[in-house]
């Protein structure tokens, strides 16, 4: 006896594949219709294409940069010196909006007037204002209020000058490649520990003693190796010399700008966010806790942290991203991150399409592992249904 209703050929799921193939085939089918085009337009007028000019040498200085560089470097290296100073400023910019932003969040639900009324002020003035503006004021205003024929102590040890802020910096015994690759392992290990810790309290109910001093035993391996590579931690302090600073960690008047200004910019988006994700953990919580005799900051630190991360993380993942997409805007105030790197490499090779690509390709690395991150950190705080 046949099939009461046999299987068509034509189904569904079968139609759905034929046209997300159908449409994938005409877009690299445009694709590759540009490319051609292009190429051969490029071929008519005489210009050349390729990547083989990463190769060649840079040939043109930087003010400022994080990584070494000199301008018989490639423009390979050179690329990479751009990518460190924009995740320089990105990394300091979000360190530290974020801290503010947590004290400036908590403030705005502040019972205290003069408190609450800052705060406000803050964030209003920062989430109101273009982030360009606030660039070149600070970068005017602090061109106008440092001394240009000398040298000036703001605090012990901290010079400014034109030249830009000196702080006092340590010396160390080693390269900043094997600090970073002890750091890096230091980091994957404590997480490692954590990881194993959690998995074992899960089993026995108890988490095991150790878990608490990992961070404090790598810590102690790597002070341990630093005494025993001979010279020690020396501090470098900043000398005045004239209207020159020689020595300690110096930032340049535009880098001051740039982190400056973009801190107070995204502090004043991240500590709304802060504070919604503080009013969304419910009232009863609050009074939970002042019931067990417990103070308001740590009520904050215990329980309405903890829950109010489920609330912050996604925005708080576009504002990290904001704050790398608003290091470019330091091209009006001349500190040489990754876009002022690659106009200036551009406009020296004529590869125009070839240092587009790497921008668009960088950012979107960029911003793509930084979202891959919050996102894991956002499953990671969320509530697991059973």
């Amino acid at each position: 006896m046949g099939e009461l209703y046999p299987k068509q050929f034509w189904t569904r799921s079968r139609r759905d594949l034929a046209y997300q193939t159908l449409a994938l085939l005409l877009l690299f089918g445009a694709v590759a219709l540009v490319i051609v085009t292009a190429s051969a337009n490029l071929a008519d007028r005489g210009i050349e294409t390729g990547a083989e000019f990463l190769g060649d040498r840079a040939g043109f200085t930087l003010s400022e940069t994080w990584l070494p560089y000199s301008p018989n470097d490639s423009n390979l290296w050179v690329v990479a010196v751009g990518i460190g100073n924009t995740l320089a400023i990105a990394t300091i910019v979000a360190f530290f909006s974020t801290v503010l932003g947590l004290f400036v969040g908590i403030a705005r639900i502040s019972d205290n007037p003069l408190v609450l009324g800052l705060a406000r002020g803050w964030v209003e003035i920062a989430r109101n204002s273009p982030p360009i503006l606030l660039l070149l004021f600070l970068y005017s205003f602090i061109g106008k209020i440092l001394p240009t024929t000398d040298t000036a102590q703001f605090l012990p040890h901290v010079l400014v000058s034109q030249r830009g802020f000196a702080f006092p910096w340590l010396t160390l015994p080693v390269s900043a490649a094997w600090l970073a690759f002890g750091l890096t392992l230091g980091i994957c290990a404590t997480f490692a520990a954590g990881k194993a810790a959690t998995r074992q309290q899960k089993r026995t109910g108890r988490r095991p003693a150790w878990a608490g001093w990992t961070a404090a035993f790598f810590a102690g391996l790597a002070l341990i190796a630093l005494a025993m590579t001979g010279n020690g931690i020396v501090i470098d302090l900043p000398v005045a010399n004239g209207p020159d600073i020689e020595g300690g960690l110096i930032f340049s008047p535009e880098f001051f700008s740039l982190a400056v200004g973009l801190i107070f910019y995204t502090t004043g988006f991240v500590a709304e966010i802060i504070r919604t994700g503080l009013m969304s953990v419910p009232r009863g919580q609050w009074e939970a806790g002042y019931s067990l005799g417990l103070s308001r900051w740590q009520i904050l630190r215990m329980v309405v942290i903890p829950q109010m991360l489920r609330v912050i993380i996604p925005p708080m993942n576009s504002q990290y991203i904001n704050i790398v997409k608003n290091s470019t805007l330091v091209i009006a105030i001349g500190y040489a991150d990754f876009m002022v790197v690659m106009g200036t490499m551009i406009n020296k090779t004529s590869h125009a399409i070839e240092g587009t690509l790497i921008i668009i390709v960088t950012y979107l690395v960029i911003n793509l592992t930084l979202s891959a991150v919050m996102n894991r950190l956002n499953r990671l705080v969320q509530v697991v249904e059973r």
